[in-house]
C-alpha cells in the first residue's frame, strides 16, 4: 500500500495532512494523521502503517500488504543522481542538512560516498524515533544498526563490504547468487543493482517498526551484472 494511497484515505476520513495533502511523501503530518487514526481505532499510535492499521483503513478491500514507509521513500526517489561536473546535486546536500549532526557537518558535495546518507534519509525522514548510526555516512556502521534478522525482507537494510570499505542499501529481492539491492550511490543515483551474497555482513531492521511477516523472501530472475564497487 503506497504512502499517496494511505494519505488520500486519511485526507477522505478528515485527518490533517498540511497544506501538502496528498504528495506520497510520507513526513512528519502523514505520521501523525495516521496516529491520530490509531488513536481512534484503539492501535497502538506509532505511526507505522502495519497490517492490522490497513485493515480498519481499507475495511472493504482484501487485507493490503504492508509496503516499509522507508522502503516506499526510497522507490519514491529512484533515479536521483549525482550532478555532473563541479556542482552537486541540492536534494542529496539536502538530505544531509535535514539529518544533522556528522552529516551535516562533514558532507559537503555529492562525490563523496553517499549511500549511507540516502539510507539515514529514508529511515529518518518516516521513522523519526528512530536511532540512526551515529555515523550514519560509515556503510560499516549500519552493520549495528536496529536489529538482526536471519534473512532478507522488503525494506531491510543491508550492509556488504567492499573493496576500501561498505556499501549500504535496501533488500528488494534475491536470486541464488545475488541480493537485489534498492540504494542510492549505485552508479552514481538510486537505483537496483545485484550484489554478490558472498559480500553481505548483516541485515538489519528498524528497532520501532513491526517485525516483518515470516516467510517473506522474494525470489526474482538474475538479469543483469553483478555490481563490483559502489562508491
Amino acid at each position: 500500500m503506497s504512502p499517496a494511497a494511505i494519505q488520500t484515505r486519511l485526507l477522505a476520513l478528515g485527518y490533517d495532512l498540511g497544506p501538502a495533502q496528498v504528495d506520497g511523501v510520507w513526513g512528519r503530518r502523514s505520521i501523525a494523521a495516521l496516529k491520530a487514526f490509531q488513536e481512534t481505532h484503539r492501535l497502538h499510535p506509532d505511526g507505522i502503517a502495519s497490517r492490522a492499521t490497513l485493515a480498519l483503513l481499507f475495511p472493504d478491500e482484501p487485507a493490503p500488504m504492508p509496503v516499509p514507509v522507508w522502503f516506499a521513500e526510497a522507490q519514491r526517489l529512484q533515479g536521483t543522481a549525482e550532478a555532473s561536473g563541479a556542482t552537486s546535486n541540492p536534494v542529496i546536500l539536502a538530505w544531509a542538512k535535514a539529518l544533522g549532526g556528522v552529516a551535516a557537518r562533514f558532507y559537503r558535495n555529492d562525490a563523496t560516498p553517499w549511500c549511507g546518507l540516502f539510507a539515514a534519509h529514508c529511515l529518518g525522514a518516516t521513522l523519526p524515533d528512530e536511532p540512526l548510526p551515529a555515523n550514519p555516512l560509515s556503510a560499516l556502521a549500519w552493520a549495528e544498526f536496529g536489529r538482526a534478522l536471519p534473512a532478507g525482507r522488503v525494506g531491510a537494510v543491508c550492509v556488504f563490504r567492499r573493496t576500501g570499505g561498505g556499501h549500504v542499501g535496501f533488500y528488494a529481492g534475491e536470486d541464488e547468487a545475488a541480493l537485489h539491492v534498492l540504494g542510492g550511490n549505485q552508479s552514481d543515483r538510486v537505483g537496483l543493482t545485484r550484489i554478490a551474497k558472498a559480500r553481505l555482513v548483516g541485515v538489519r531492521w528498524p528497532a520501532t517498526a513491526p517485525a516483518p511477516a515470516p516467510g517473506g523472501v522474494r525470489v526474482l530472475a538474475a538479469r543483469g551484472a553483478l555490481s563490483t564497487d559502489e562508491a
